[in-house]
């Protein structure tokens, strides 16, 4: 199973190299990385794709340190990626 600092790689090249990926990816995430690695995504979880450019550098923050039992459980049981 690859990491998710892989999944996020592959994504990321691929929408370098595929306009329409690249697109698909801006219009529905969920679907658009669902069909590309092969895994479901939770329906709690939500995915925002942002576009950066020569003017405006989007920075992604790693999650709060600080997380909810409910949330540490979803990590524990496979559930999300993102800890």
């Amino acid at each position: 199973m690859k990491s998710g600092n892989e999944m996020l790689q592959q994504i990321v090249e691929k929408s370098a190299l595929d306009a329409d990926f690249r697109q698909q990816l801006i219009d529905n995430p969920k679907a658009s990385i669902s069909a590309e690695l092969g895994i479901t995504i939770p329906e709690s979880m939500n995915i925002e794709v942002h576009e950066s450019d020569m003017q405006t550098v989007h920075l992604a923050l790693p999650p709060d340190p600080h997380i909810t039992e409910e949330q540490l459980e979803a990590v524990s049981a496979g559930l999300c990626c993102c800890w």
